[in-house]
Formats: structure tokens, sequence, C-alpha cells
């Protein structure tokens, strides 16, 4: 039996993939613990996990509400953080461990396990290129070089990096020699994704975190499709409240709704991109209509991505009310979207994310002899 610790962040997409891979491991019998911030303790422990909060980084949530600019440092401030460090080491020293898997954005994190020297994986949970061109580079890049950080000098040095997408939609020259794509990993206890049942239904999801303009967009979507022949679910997420909005008289509201249920009923969703939601849905066949809520993240890389493979309109977030409707209509219509999604869902149903992930984790980890 090996011991994992799991460095994470309290966030939207990037929590399933670090949650599956170590409830896999979990379940072959080894011992893991995720760091992170306070409010994911019942999230964690619902995986069945054991949980550590952050005891010197600073607070956190993503879904505060807050002006462009607040929003922007905010996560340059937290990616960056060199309390998070300070909290990875102390618990690499207080605990025996093999293997210590940090969150790609954690870049303080990736850096106390190197500088321990315990084997490091980095989890990558959206498309490589995004983090090696555009997140390495910019702005968080620039700020993480100034602090001694440089975000690809530390995914190379660590023994092994693990990029849980699709392949088809990462098209990266040429993947570094530790860097293996796993396919997307599941939330936990997340049914294997099945192809939809087509019927008039849409979901509409513009993240479960706070982004700024969100509130408006969501409205601008519901003016869309009032009137049309559908019936539409809308999860507002934690940033915008549902009474914040005014639904037409085809559309269900809620805050929160698994999507696992959902999915199969519907034959096509609204996101924003986001890359876990995305290719939860393509996993089922669903073509897309994608308006990224922000374009300091890798929504409008994840966008490009399904558009280039023929599986989605992309708006702006400008985008209006009639601009919407004709992408809504277009897109629940037959055409060689429906085709082009059903060709990513069959390869993305291929693929088992966290369990090629625990195998390479499992190669790596060698026991640290435990003390009588």
């Amino acid at each position: 039996m090996t011991s994992s610790l799991f460095v994470t962040w309290d966030g939207g997409g990037n929590v399933p993939p670090a949650l599956g891979i170590a409830a896999e491991l979990h379940r072959r019998g080894h011992a893991v613990r995720l760091l992170g911030h306070p409010r994911q303790r019942q999230a964690v422990e619902a995986a069945g996990l054991r949980f550590e909060p952050y005891r010197q980084a600073a607070e956190w949530s993503p879904v505060t509400r807050t002006t462009s600019p607040q929003w922007a440092v905010k996560y340059l401030r937290l990616f960056t953080e060199r309390a998070v460090g300070a909290d990875v080491a102390e618990s690499l020293r207080r605990e025996p461990t093999d293997v210590a898997v940090v969150d790609c954005m954690l870049l303080a994190g990736i850096r106390a396990a190197q500088d321990l020297g315990v084997p490091q994986v980095t989890l990558m949970h959206t498309l490589h290129r995004y983090l090696h061109d555009a997140w390495a580079r910019g702005p968080v890049g620039l700020v993480a070089r100034a602090k001694g950080m440089a975000p690809t000098r530390l995914w190379r040095r660590g023994e092994l990096s693990l990029v849980a997408t699709a392949p088809d939609l990462d098209e990266a020259a040429a993947l570094p020699g530790n860097a293996r794509i796993t396919g997307p990993v599941w939330p936990v206890g997340t049914p294997a994704p099945t192809p939809h049942v087509r019927q008039p239904r849409i979901l509409v999801s513009l993240s479960s975190i706070y982004y700024v303009g969100q509130r408006a967009v969501l409205q601008s979507v519901m003016e869309a499709v009032a009137g049309l022949p559908l019936q539409a679910v809308v999860t507002t997420g934690h940033g915008v409240r549902p009474d914040e909005i005014r639904p037409p008289a085809n559309v269900e509201v809620h805050q929160f709704l698994p999507h696992a249920p959902i999915l199969p009923t519907v034959s096509l969703v609204v996101g924003h991109a986001g890359h876990s939601t995305t290719v939860q849905a393509l996993a089922h066949d669903l073509p897309m209509v994608l308006i990224p809520m922000s374009s300091l993240g890798d929504q409008p890389a994840v966008a490009r991505a399904v558009a280039r493979q023929g599986a989605a309109t992309v708006l702006r977030r400008s985008a209006s009310v009639s601009d919407i409707r004709a992408a809504i209509e277009h897109m629940l219509g037959d055409g060689p979207h429906r085709a082009a999604a059903a060709r990513l869902g069959s390869s993305i149903r291929s693929a088992d994310g966290a369990t090629t992930a625990a195998d390479l984790i499992e190669k790596l980890a060698v026991p640290t002899p435990r003390r009588p």
C-alpha cells in the first residue's frame, strides 16, 4: 500500500479529476488524503476520502462577487501563493507520503513537493495546449516567474504530468516526455456516460462558480428560448441565485442540480465552455452552444477546440438574444454537428481517465517503509 497526498483548490472543473483519481486509488487499498480549502471538506468526505484544510493559505471563495480587476487579482494570488506551498510542505513533513499529486495551477504546492524530494505528479485538468501556451505565458506565468515559479519548468521537473482530457480536443504539437493524456475523469459516483435520448429539451449551465456578467448572459438565454418549442433546465450555480433571473414558462431553474441524470435526457447543452461540463456533454453525444464567461481562463480555448471538431457554435458574452436563439435552433436541428458530437462522444467513452491515472501513479509510487 502506498500513501498519496492530493493538493487541490476550491474551484469548478478542477475538482472532479482530483476526486475521481483519488477515489480510484482509495478503492484499490491505498492511503489517500486531500489538502484543500475548508469549503471542500464536505465534497471530499462524501467521496469517502480523508480531508486536510489549508492552515496558512489565504481564505478563498470562488463564488464571491467582485469586479473584473479584483477577480483577476484574486486568481493570480491563489495560483502563486507561497502559503499554499508552506501548507504542502507541512503536510508532507508531518506524514510519510509516497507521491504528491498537485493541481497544475498551484505552483507553490508543486515546488514544495519537489523541494522535499517527494515524487510529484502534476494534475492537468484541462487542455495541455492551453496551459502551456496561454496560461503559462500569460499574466499568471509572468507573476509566477517573478516569484521563481516558472510553470513549464515546474511541470517538466515533476515525475509525471497527467492530462485529464480527450485527445481529440488537445492539439498539442508535442507533449513533454513526462506527460500522459489519460482521458477525462468523471465526478465520483457518476454513471458511465451514454448516448442521449433525442428530445426537444436543453440544459443551460454557465458554471457553478461566479463570473462577472454571468447573470446578464443567463437572462439573455432565458429570453432566447422563450416561445421556442422546447423545455429547458437551467442550473445557475453558486454565483447567481435562481430568483435573480426571470425564466419563461418553458424553463425550470435550479441553483444546483447534478448534470449526470440530466444529460441523457437533453439534445443540446448551452454552456460556458468549462472543460468538465463540456467533456461530460460530449460524452453523451451532445452538440453545444458555447458562451465563454471569461477570456482569462481556458474557456475560449476549449470552445475553439470543440468548434474545430464541428460540435459547437461559439458566441460572445455580448451576443444578442436573437443570435443566441438562432444558434440554439440551428444546433438543435439535424446536421454534421450531430455526427461530430457522436464521434467525439464515442472516443471519450472509450477512455477511463481515473483508471489510467491510477495505474500510472501506482507504477510511480514506491511504498515508504513504515515504522513498526
